[in-house]
């Protein structure tokens, strides 16, 4: 289970980051005060735009980044206080952290598989089973920089899923695949939440979020403004579909600014 309470994030920004951003303030807040909860055997995901917060949020609980302020626990164990029991218990892919591409999809596999202190027969029973489901036995021995986009996500996932942990943070999964990669991965999902597992995902893609997706916390300028399953959220907005709930959210939080 992750549990975050009143978890705020604030960078100071450089006179670079301050132009960029437009802003004279040297600081910005970057997740505000966010709680939430997200239990064993869902798939629970964090949709909002870009720069709204979800990233953010995701490396404060895969202890990438420390918290401003709040408290964060993963299985029981706070992240500020027991990084490594955290990282015992996760698997995190984000597009900003890439395998090295001189490595081969083996070498980085079996890498990451000592890291996390695996038996070589369990290892390689686990390369067995991701990479025949994933597709990319045949392209193993390959180096990552020699790989398709779609097929470098997908050995990507394989490496984060290696010491095959309790819980699955994904940040924009499908980023930039095509449709065919794309639901292999979704459906990786669904196979994981239906071994029990917790499965917590960042998106802007609404479709994405209605299919697979038990219940959904929208981020809008590092504040939880919805949180719920899909129907609760379209009842709360009278919308038809996700999209439509979104824009509803998006249009209340940015008027009562």
């Amino acid at each position: 289970m992750i549990e975050i309470k009143n978890l705020t994030k604030i960078y100071k920004l450089n006179k670079k980051q301050m132009k960029e951003s437009k802003t004279t303030d040297t600081l910005k807040t970057a997740v505000d005060n966010l709680s939430l909860t997200a239990r064993p055997g869902e798939i629970y995901g964090l949709l909002g735009p870009n720069g709204a917060g979800k990233t953010t949020t995701l490396r404060c609980i895969s202890t990438i980044i420390k918290p401003t302020r709040g408290e964060i626990f993963v299985s029981g164990h706070e992240v500020k206080r027991e990084p490594e029991k955290v990282r015992e218990k996760i698997g995190f892919l984000t597009g900003d952290i890439k395998l090295d591409p001189q490595f081969s999809v083996d070498y980085m596999f079996n890498f990451f598989g000592r890291l996390h202190h695996i038996q070589e027969d369990k290892l390689a029973a686990r390369k067995e089973e991701l990479f025949t489901y994933f597709g990319i036995k045949d392209f193993s021995h390959k180096k990552i920089k020699e790989l398709s986009t779609g097929m470098a996500q997908k050995a990507a996932i394989a490496v984060c899923l290696v010491h095959d942990p309790e819980i699955i943070i994904f940040d924009e999964p499908t980023n930039g695949l095509d449709v065919i990669t794309a639901r292999s991965v979704t459906d990786y999902l669904k196979k994981l939440k239906a071994e029990g597992k917790l499965v917590i995902i960042s998106t802007h893609v609404m479709s994405e979020a209605e299919k697979i997706c038990d219940r959904i916390g929208v981020i809008i300028d590092g504040q939880k403004v919805a949180e719920g399953t899909l129907g609760q959220i379209l009842h709360d907005t009278n919308a038809e579909d996700l999209e439509d709930a979104f824009f509803e959210l998006y249009r209340h939080q940015k008027g009562g600014k």
